[in-house]
């Protein structure tokens, strides 16, 4: 299972894949979801929904897509703030890491379900004034992914719409994701 990181979705939204210029990515997503394959939680949905853009209007649409915090999430708090605590990192950024909710929520899952968390964090072993989620990901033993190995992974094909139809043509409607079948 992938466990989506908010940054993934508000860059995708902001640049690359916006919803206007890359409906292939949403319909991805969606059937990544609906195939039990891409997930995220409930925290990264309360960041998301605080917008007022399409991508809020998203995630309010997708209730489904974002999962609640459950007890085997819970259950790794305690290991995941230790291994934090046994780090180098300042007091400031331990702080951050056990108040920014989503970050935490999502590594915690992550470890609890043996998720792969698709983040643009980009690791920084040698940081002290952040807990980035590569690296938490790895001091506990989880894996993590970009966005653009994952699609890669699952073999996702982004189709363009030929500029004389105003329709997708039928077997380009939705991406073609073997990897998500």
């Amino acid at each position: 299972m992938h466990l989506v990181d908010a940054n993934v979705l508000i860059e995708a939204k902001n640049r690359y894949y916006a919803f206007d210029i890359a409906p292939g990515f949403w319909a991805w997503l969606e059937q990544g979801h609906r195939t039990g394959k891409l997930i995220s939680i409930d925290a990264v949905r309360d960041e998301l929904v605080q917008g007022d853009d399409e991508l809020a209007e998203w995630a309010r649409g997708r209730r489904d897509f974002f999962l609640p915090i459950d007890q085997l999430t819970v259950q790794r708090f305690r290991p995941l703030s230790d291994w934090a605590r046994h780090q180098n990192y300042r007091q400031s950024a331990l702080n951050e890491f056990s108040s920014d909710r989503a970050d935490f929520l999502l590594i915690a899952h992550a470890i609890g379900h043996g998720d792969t968390v698709i983040t643009n964090e980009q690791p920084s072993p040698q940081a002290q004034k952040r807990v980035k989620i590569p690296d938490a990901c790895a001091g506990m033993g989880e894996a993590t992914a970009d966005i653009f190995t994952v699609l890669r992974e699952t073999g996702a094909a982004l189709h363009l719409v030929d500029s004389a139809e105003t329709e997708p043509r039928a077997e380009t409607r939705a991406p073609t994701i073997p990897g998500l079948d």
